[in-house]
């Protein structure tokens, strides 16, 4: 049946920056298809009370920690190492970024993103593959999913040097994880979304009218749109796609 297909349910999920944006969306998803999820976020406060919120969905559960360091990545992946014997989904979602002029941008503005957008989520990948191993088959890998961005295939228009350095990167590092770990029964996929209201995309009202006459869809990304992708990906539906980098961009990038 197509809804067992397309199903997560009794799956262990881990979704790290699950406390805002898209990586909320993206946590709630899985929540409410019946993964056991777990959410990661740099304030411990923030993230219980959000994997509070989540609970009255499904099962939801807080893993603080900062992703920004080795130290903080090692402690994420040995507190779930604690907790659960293996790990079917690893969603890769945190990410910060940086704006200054050519000429004014600086080393941390340039370090702060990429160990953050890309550093991280190969240092993180690599520490929970006993357990992705651990809940991997034939018929129905662990799923790896990186969160990009249209920015790491398109230059825009602002000086994010960092950031679209960093995914491109991140777009590049997910077929060569996907390639290495396609034959352990692990799937690895990014998806690149393009302007979802989150933190780090914030429209101005005046703005609005101008940015969806470049998408061909004429309108922004929503919930369903996020959460679908990374269904699919996640489940048996998506068993055979492995190191590709999908757009989730209305066709801005077209």
């Amino acid at each position: 049946m197509v809804s067992e297909l397309f199903s997560v349910r009794g799956r262990v999920a881990l979704v790290t920056g699950g406390t805002s944006g898209i990586g909320y969306m993206i946590a709630k998803g899985l929540v409410e298809h019946g993964a056991k999820t777990y959410i990661v976020g740099r304030n411990p406060d923030t993230c219980s009370a959000i994997a509070t919120e989540l609970s009255a969905f499904g099962q939801c559960l807080p893993l603080a920690g900062d992703l920004s360091s080795m130290p903080g990545v090692e402690a994420v992946a040995s507190a779930l190492g604690e907790r659960e014997s293996m790990l079917h989904i690893l969603v890769n979602n945190a990410g910060a970024m940086y704006d200054a002029p050519l000429g004014e941008f600086t080393e941390q503005g340039w370090d702060d993103v990429v160990d953050l957008n890309l550093k991280s989520v190969f240092f993180l990948t690599q520490s929970l593959l006993p357990l992705l191993r651990a809940g991997a088959t034939a018929d129905y890998p662990s799923a790896v999913v990186n969160i990009g961005s249209m920015g790491g295939t398109r230059v825009g228009p602002k000086e994010n040097y960092s950031y679209q350095a960093a995914k491109a990167g991140l777009h590049h590092l997910t077929g060569s994880l996907g390639k290495r770990l396609g034959g352990e029964n692990i799937t690895v996929n990014a998806i690149a979304p393009g302007f979802f209201p989150s933190r780090l995309t914030q429209i101005p009202d005046e703005q609005l009218p101008a940015i969806l006459q470049l998408v061909p869809r004429r309108r922004l990304g929503k919930e369903d749109d996020i959460v679908g992708s990374v269904i699919h990906l996640a489940s048996r539906a998506g068993s055979f796609i492995t190191g590709a980098v999908i757009p989730l961009d209305g066709g801005m990038t077209l």
